[in-house]
């Protein structure tokens, strides 16, 4: 079966989640990536996981989620030997993925002014926190310390309780989309060109882009918000937009006519809130008006009820139902895969569709440097020395 991206090879340094997430996408098409690990214990992320809680063989869920359909070689990156071992494959690659904090791949001898020189045709993706320079440069670049800097968690929550944190990791794989489309137009670019280029995102401006609309309205009206108390569903709009509790869960209404609305709740004295801007300024008052009527039926009654009317309305759903809903089992949205450790594992499948080209899961997470041996030899190394990288600890595999 065809892959878009068959050809490809991607020198991967990065680790956690936002390079990963990205090299893992780019993987499901078909691109041929190469994990560099660190020599024995690998990326930090196969120390990470949820409940304290570990797959069969140590194995991290958290790792698994971001890594799989890579190859994976474990080297210690300062050993002379093992540097020319990696620059004569950067030679060959098409693009280099990095998201350490800055200034360390060029101690390292790794940085894109070095790899330019012996590949002018690289494509060179850096990922971090806050750029390359400026007063954050160095501090560190986590999702959820991004999540307050850049007032995506003050946007959540209620107007008396504390910022909230969003519920996943989205700064960092928001950095990871923006990491794709980055690499595929710098890609496009090469090989139109034969010019190489370094492709830098961050964390933040990642987030920021986010946010485009609240900025966009912050920025050019003279307006005033604050978080509201009730359950409304964004700190810049009106009820009922929101999420509302029923007699057995939770339902959320989105952008919807209030008119019909009010038709559909069979409450027509909600009319005195027709106003668009009583809506706002009363939005806690409409929302718990509106909520007393949903506390009486269940979430399936208000579900069919207002779809019968054509109003925006869903379930809201814990977590542990969503693999079960009938349109996550239509769109085969859950997937499979089967690990030499851990045994058969479920996952999100990829979530783009391609009638030509689709994305297939055809390699496990890789175990640390699994791959090291069968790397070592596609590119030319000789048995003696890789045997002497093996010996000297220089490089390794967990098989």
């Amino acid at each position: 079966m065809c892959k878009a991206l068959e050809g490809i090879t991607i020198i991967d340094f990065s680790q956690l989640l936002a390079g990963p997430f990205a090299t893992m996408m780019l993987a499901d098409m078909g691109a041929d990536v190469i994990k560099v690990e660190r020599v024995n214990d690998g990326d930090g992320m196969r120390k990470i996981t949820f409940f304290n809680e570990f797959l069969k063989g140590n194995n991290s869920p958290c790792f698994m989620a971001w890594n799989r359909n890579k190859r994976s070689i474990a080297v210690d990156m300062k050993n002379p030997e093992v540097k020319k071992i990696l620059l004569d494959m950067i030679k060959k690659a098409d693009v280099v993925v990095e998201n350490f904090r800055p200034g360390v791949m060029e101690r390292l001898g790794y940085g894109y002014e070095d790899l330019k020189k012996i590949n002018p045709s690289l494509v060179y993706a850096s990922n971090t926190g806050y750029g390359d320079s400026g007063p954050y440069a160095s501090r560190p670049g986590q999702d959820m310390l991004i999540q307050g800097l850049t007032g995506l968690m003050n946007l959540t929550g209620r107007k008396n309780s504390s910022p909230m944190p969003l519920g996943t990791g989205l700064p960092d794989m928001l950095s990871s989309f923006h990491l794709v489309y980055g690499i595929l137009a710098a890609l496009l670019y090469a090989k139109n060109t034969g010019k190489g280029q370094h492709v830098n995102v961050d964390l933040m401006r990642s987030t920021l882009a986010l946010e485009s609309q609240e900025f966009m309205t912050l920025l050019n009206l003279p307006v005033q918000y604050e978080r509201p108390n009730s359950g409304i569903g964004h700190s810049f709009q009106q009820a009922p937009f929101g999420v509302y509790e029923c007699s057995d869960g939770f339902i959320s209404i989105a952008m919807s006519p209030y008119k019909t609305l009010v038709q559909a709740l069979e409450v027509p004295e909600l009319l005195c809130y027709e106003d668009e801007q009583i809506r706002y300024d009363k939005r806690d008052e409409v929302f718990y008006a509106i909520e007393e009527i949903t506390k009486k039926n269940t979430v399936a009654y208000w579900i069919d009820r207002m779809l019968s009317f054509d109003i925006w309305v869903a379930p809201v759903k814990d977590i542990k139902e969503v693999p079960e809903d009938p349109q996550v089992i239509h769109m085969e949205a859950i997937t499979q895969f089967h690990h030499a450790e851990a045994g058969d594992l479920k996952c999100v499948a990829p979530a783009v569709t391609m009638s030509e080209t689709p994305a297939i899961i055809d390699k496990a997470p890789p175990m640390i440097g699994e791959h090291s041996r069968e790397i070592l030899i596609e590119y030319g190394v000789d048995k003696e020395i890789i045997n002497k990288l093996f010996e000297d600890n220089a490089v390794s595999q967990n098989n």
